[in-house]
């Protein structure tokens, strides 16, 4: 098994990561298995995906549409593997995303969600980005405007809403952060019933997601060890 800076070999780094949550979740008074901690490994060679498989990693996430492609295809013969587009997705991609993505975390615009509709039976994940700052740049939808986009997403074919996702903001805790996108998510609840999933929580900040009801954390160099640079 690799190697590097981070500690420990994959293996390792993962069983670490692996006990740290399963404490999170019984601190807050959760079950460990109603958490899915999805390995993202952007930048990262696909021999990397591989040895995630073989040590039991099923959930995989990717935040560019041409990498994800690749990778996807070429590790198409592991059993079980499930592709979480975690980035934002131009809409002129959308429909090649399909092709290999299990669930989209990044629906932020009527565009996308559009582009991804199919009414062949098959059926992808969403979830609503959230943007938690004041800053409009971010990637995201302003929390008031949630409502509208769920509502499109859970009419879209092809689509099964999910809930919600959310990345903590740079300038302030991330646990109260974590708190609005509970509460934006048990507004997206009551829309669809079926809802009510949150992902959020990444290396840094995923015991405060845990307490604060998240569902699937998005967890990079805690695993995987230090990203190689952008290719």
């Amino acid at each position: 098994m690799p190697t590097d800076p981070v500690g420990g070999d994959l293996g390792e780094r993962l069983a670490r990561v692996s006990a740290e949550v399963a404490d999170a979740a019984r601190v807050a008074g959760r079950r460990p298995d109603e958490i899915t901690t999805i390995v993202v490994t952007k930048f990262h060679p696909a021999g990397l995906v591989r040895s995630l498989h073989a040590v039991g990693v099923r959930d995989v996430g990717e935040n560019r549409h041409q990498e994800a492609q690749v990778k996807s295809s070429e590790l198409d013969d592991l059993e079980g593997l499930n592709w979480h587009f975690v980035g934002q997705l131009q809409s002129k991609k959308a429909r090649q995303a399909r092709r290999y993505a299990s669930a989209v975390h990044s629906l932020d615009r009527v565009s996308v969600v559009d582009a991804l509709a199919v009414d062949d039976g098959s059926l992808i994940d969403g979830f609503v980005q959230v943007n938690l700052t004041d800053d409009p740049g971010r990637g995201g939808v302003a929390p008031g405007d949630v409502d509208a986009l769920a509502e499109r997403i859970a009419s879209t074919p092809g689509l099964r809403l999910r809930g919600v996702m959310a990345v903590a903001p740079l300038d302030e805790p991330a646990r109260p952060a974590f708190a609005r996108l509970r509460a934006v998510s048990d507004r997206v609840r009551s829309i669809e019933p079926g809802a009510g999933d949150i992902s959020a929580g990444m290396s840094g900040d995923f015991a405060e997601a845990i307490a604060e009801g998240a569902t699937h954390l998005r967890i990079g160099t805690a695993i995987t060890g230090m990203r190689p640079s952008a290719r």
